[in-house]
């Protein structure tokens, strides 16, 4: 029988944000132009890559449907961080299990879609005379809706498993948004939380290691074609189609695996906070950038309009 002094949370207190109301000022300043930089940045991308027919080909649309992505990914969680900033810092319990499946169905179509833009990579170095007959736009298409499909249905499990736990005593979350081990260690049945979180780490394990070995396979191979071209050139341009697709690789995997491959390894409030932010914000801070100031055809296309718009302007 439950006891009598506890009470069911309807609502969880994040205890992650700084109190100081200077401090809290500075880093909404700060987080609200990210966010906004990250909105832009992505939408000025989507709409360079569809004005642009010469951009119509399967690296770009990939490229279009990740910055896509990107806007709600961060949309899912930064609104909810600058409210707490200068407002209360609750959320509601079904608005907490909203977020946790917004922003993972999000984030793993986000690694589903790099891995797709792996394969495409892979196809186009090492197969390049059949590329264009395998890597059609119907199946551009097929692979984009393959990867939605994917990250929006693996996290309802896990969703519809939490919500059927009880939730009483401390309310207070210690993290700057919900996430799944943050939320089970406030779970009243201690045997069942743990059950939980050895069965969320399970499945992270499995997304996150499969899709870096897919990932991995296609780089090898594609590193391999590349070291048999002969001219330095050659090689150069080549891997030049990659680098972006790879640094986003790293820069994504790499806070994600720290945050969701520890298993029984803990971390203080201030690194479980500074890893979240990692991959939550400022990986998708760097996209827009990495995508646009290291692609001379996408910057060649916004200089294009910007000089269009001044002529037309003045």
């Amino acid at each position: 029988m439950e006891n009598a002094n506890q009470t069911t949370a309807h609502e969880f207190i994040f205890s992650a944000f700084p109190y100081s109301w200077r401090d809290s000022v500075i880093c909404f300043v700060l987080l609200l132009f990210i966010y906004a930089f990250i909105v832009v940045g992505n939408v000025v991308i989507i709409t360079v890559v569809q004005l642009n027919i010469h951009l119509h080909t399967p690296m770009y649309f990939f490229i279009s449907a990740l910055s896509f992505l990107e806007i709600w990914y961060t949309t899912a969680t930064i609104p909810k961080m600058l409210s707490c900033l200068l407002c209360e810092k609750s959320i509601s319990l079904n608005g907490c299990l909203l977020q946790m499946y917004f922003f993972h169905s999000t984030g793993i179509s986000e690694v589903c879609l790099l891995t797709a833009m792996a394969f495409d990579r892979y196809l186009a170095i090492c197969s390049p005379l059949h590329y264009p007959t395998i890597m059609t736009p119907k199946l551009c298409a097929w692979l984009t809706l393959g990867c939605c499909v994917c990250g929006f249905a693996t996290p309802l499990p896990e969703i519809a498993w939490i919500s059927t736990l009880p939730f009483c005593g401390s309310n207070h979350l210690e993290h700057i948004f919900c996430d799944f081990l943050p939320v089970l260690r406030l779970a009243c049945t201690d045997t069942q939380a743990i059950l939980m979180i050895q069965v969320v780490d399970v499945v992270h394990a499995v997304e996150i290691i499969t899709a870096v070995m897919l990932i991995f396979m296609s780089y090898i191979g594609i590193v391999a074609v590349i070291l048999r071209i002969r001219s330095t050139e050659g090689r150069r341009k080549a891997f030049s189609t990659c680098i972006s697709h790879l640094t986003v690789f790293l820069l994504f995997f790499g806070s994600v695996a720290l945050m969701y491959l520890r298993f029984s390894a803990t971390y203080s409030l201030f690194w479980d906070t500074a890893i979240a932010l990692a991959f939550a914000v400022v990986s998708p801070f760097f996209n827009p950038i990495i995508y646009s100031l290291r692609n001379k055809e996408i910057k060649e296309a916004i200089k294009k309009h910007m000089s269009q718009a001044n002529i037309f302007f003045s």
